[in-house]
């Protein structure tokens, strides 16, 4: 993959030669094209609007994608777009200079969301909810008026099991980040193509490649935070039972209704002996003994 650099988007400009990085692209890619496919997410001349946040997701989505690009894989133009939220200290030049070396198409928008945050989030409280919320209004305005099909994040498997587990725990629901959507006003996609592809293998190839990571000192400065606690539980899960993160991720692609307690999703009073459906549906289910 890494051999005949003249061709390689500049993204991939200086990528380590070893063999362990080579499959470490080759498992980010392979489950990014997974996602997407699965998911249904390509639209032939569609145009996508990438999220840049500066962080190690958003870089190695943004280096995946044009790798599928480049390899005829993903038919849609791309534009890469950070919005600067005016927090204190926050590097502004980083981004547009590190993406107009790559020769990417991109957008920087400045929207001082961090003074509504502060003004309106009481003390001791997180800041999460409502700059997500007054970031993703920006972000489907931006998309509108770049003529986009679909705003692209760059959340992975960590970051939807985290979300399950905080819906678990704090939201009595079950309940996650869904790989597609379609946003409230139903003129847009939102994608999140990253989501079979671990947070560590994010981590490792963002640390290869050298990106220039940001990191956010809004949400990251506050602790105690819900998702930081749950990341935690599972980080003692992982270390003490290898490869649970990723059982617990297949879960959520192998529901079963039946064996569930939502009424809506299962006609519990409608089920009779002998009945077929919860038959087949039970097939596959170890007996209990």
């Amino acid at each position: 993959m890494l051999d005949d650099l003249d061709d390689i988007h500049p993204l991939f400009h200086g990528a380590p030669s070893s063999a362990n990085f080579k499959k470490l692209r080759k498992r980010i890619v392979r489950h990014t094209r997974e996602a997407i496919e699965q998911y249904g997410m390509i639209e032939p001349g569609a145009r996508w609007l990438v999220c840049m946040s500066g962080g190690k997701d958003s870089y190695t989505l943004l280096a995946v994608l044009h790798e599928l690009k480049w390899r005829g894989l993903l038919p849609v133009e791309i534009l890469a777009c950070n919005l600067d939220q005016g927090q204190p200290g926050f590097p502004a030049t980083v981004l547009p200079e590190f993406l107009e070396r790559m020769g990417v198409e991109h957008r920087i928008e400045y929207q001082d969301t961090y003074s509504i945050v502060m003004d309106k989030v009481p003390e001791g409280r997180t800041f999460c909810a409502l700059c997500s919320r007054l970031r993703r209004g920006n972000l489907y305005r931006i998309a509108r008026e770049e003529g986009c099909s679909a705003v692209v994040l760059g959340h992975h498997r960590d970051d939807i099991l985290e979300t399950f587990f905080m819906n678990l725990f704090h939201g009595g629901r079950l309940a996650t980040m869904p790989p597609k959507l379609v946003n409230e006003e139903a003129d847009l996609f939102v994608y999140r193509p990253l989501a079979h592809v671990a947070e560590a293998d994010c981590e490792k190839f963002a640390q290869a490649m050298n990106y220039p990571i940001i990191p956010c000192d809004l949400c990251g400065s506050q602790d105690g935070l819900q998702r930081q606690q749950v990341k935690q539980i599972l980080d003692t899960w992982e270390t003490n039972s290898p490869g649970r993160r990723q059982v617990m991720f297949r879960a959520l692609m192998n529901a079963r209704p039946s064996h569930l307690l939502d009424p809506k999703l299962f006609d519990f009073a409608g089920l009779e002996r002998g009945s077929v459906k919860f038959e087949q549906i039970e097939s596959d289910i170890p007996k209990l003994r």
